[in-house]
């Protein structure tokens, strides 16, 4: 009456619940692959030069007087705002994926940042924020007595 394969069958019936939870998790964590979200803008480059961390950011069609920066211990922060774009009359959008408004990025960088040597450029569309590095963050030698 009960052979191993009725066994078999219970146990894999009995993960059917678990086997769909996982499918549903995989699918929610593909559904937004490829997609940029709130958190990913400004897009970023970071790089380091000589004790230097320079970040590239891309901010097109944005005043700079509408970019903020600020820097906290070994947290740099670009801020600002979008403004929309008015459209004469008539004119409709087709496809709008530059939305207006506000946006907020935090960096962690891996050492504190000396605020008063920060050096900001915006050019074409591009934030160029140059961040030196604290200098009572820098390693420092140790003399060893004999």
């Amino acid at each position: 009456m009960f052979t191993p394969s009725f066994w078999r069958m219970k146990r894999f019936a009995d993960s059917v619940p678990e086997i769909l939870r996982l499918q549903q998790e995989l699918n929610r964590l593909f559904s937004t692959a490829g997609q940029s979200t709130t958190t990913d803008y400004p897009a970023i480059n970071i790089w380091e030069k000589d004790g230097v961390a320079l970040i590239r950011a891309e901010l097109p069609g944005i005043d700079p007087e509408n970019i903020d920066i600020s820097v906290t211990d070994n947290t740099v922060t670009i801020s600002g705002t979008k403004k929309a774009q008015d459209l004469k009359e008539g004119e409709n959008y087709l496809r709008q994926e530059r939305i207006p408004g506000g946006f907020q990025r935090s960096i962690q960088m891996p050492f504190r940042v000396d605020a008063k040597g920060v050096e900001a450029k915006y050019e074409k569309g591009v934030l160029n924020v140059s961040l030196p590095r604290a200098q009572e963050d820098l390693p420092k030698k140790i003399k060893i007595n004999a």
